[in-house]
């Protein structure tokens, strides 16, 4: 589409409306929880700095709505009852949206869709897609319990049996990827933005194989009833409407390169 003046004005009035009509919260204390180990969201770079692109969108939604974040450390496993008791404000790390956890927690809105991939070492010439890994019993997998990735894993690559012995538990995500890098285990599910980063950094060393397993969406969580849910889903509408998120999405998914 071409960009005329009258289009351009008509963008750029749009977003200062977005803009004026955002809540203020005054400066208040928001502790943001979140778990460092799922690049390019957020992880450690190589000085120990905790960055990514949750990060960014934080800062961004402080900016505009006028909140103080204060942020902690904890793993996925504990991170949903954390968030669910108010132990902290608000969660986040690439939490799919789903039914079950919405018993639990409340979700913003989504602000990024992404597909499920196989990361697989680069070197492994034994399956080239789900079937192919399935049919080979020899074969094991990494996961996380109770995430995206283990269910697809279990219900979409293997037998639906949650306690299948060629799924291998990990506390991390960042321990699975390691787990396939050593050879402990042959292949970790992953969303496509987290699975492109991995590879980017690994030199040859990781590579993705077969189709995409399905579509998730992404949310910040919150305890149930929080009066945050509403200023954070107004700020990511403005943050999609003034182009930021896919800002983000170029700066984290196509500009930055893992491990500098």
């Amino acid at each position: 589409m071409k960009l005329t003046l009258a289009t351009l004005a008509l963008a750029l009035s749009t977003t200062a409306a977005l803009a004026q009509a955002l809540p203020d919260l005054g400066g208040r204390e928001v502790v943001v929880v979140t778990e460092n180990a799922y690049p390019p969201l957020q992880f450690l770079d190589a000085s120990g700095a905790a960055i990514g692109w949750e990060y960014d969108a934080i800062t961004a939604l402080a900016d505009r709505l006028n909140f103080t974040v204060i942020y902690e450390n904890i793993s996925w496993d504990a991170m949903i009852p954390a968030v669910s008791e108010g132990q902290f404000d608000l969660g986040m790390t690439g939490i799919t949206i789903r039914d079950d956890r919405k018993a639990a927690v409340d979700f913003s809105d989504s602000y990024m869709t992404s597909e499920m991939v196989m990361l697989v070492r680069g070197d492994e010439t034994r399956f080239s897609d789900a079937a192919g890994f399935a049919a080979d019993d020899d074969l094991l997998m990494a996961a996380q319990p109770g995430t995206t990735p283990f269910y697809v894993g279990v219900y979409e690559v293997l037998d639906g049996n949650e306690a299948n012995p060629r799924v291998k538990l990990f506390e991390t995500f960042g321990a699975t990827v390691e787990a396939l890098r050593a050879g402990d285990v042959d292949l970790v599910l992953t969303d496509g933005t987290a699975g492109a980063g991995y590879v980017e950094a690994s030199a040859g060393g990781l590579k993705i194989v077969g189709d995409k397993l399905g579509t998730e969406e992404f949310g910040f969580i919150f305890p149930k009833g929080s009066d945050l849910v509403a200023p954070i889903n107004a700020g990511i509408a403005a943050l999609r409407a003034d182009g930021t998120l896919e800002a983000l999405n170029t700066k984290w998914f196509l500009e930055y390169k893992m491990g500098q």
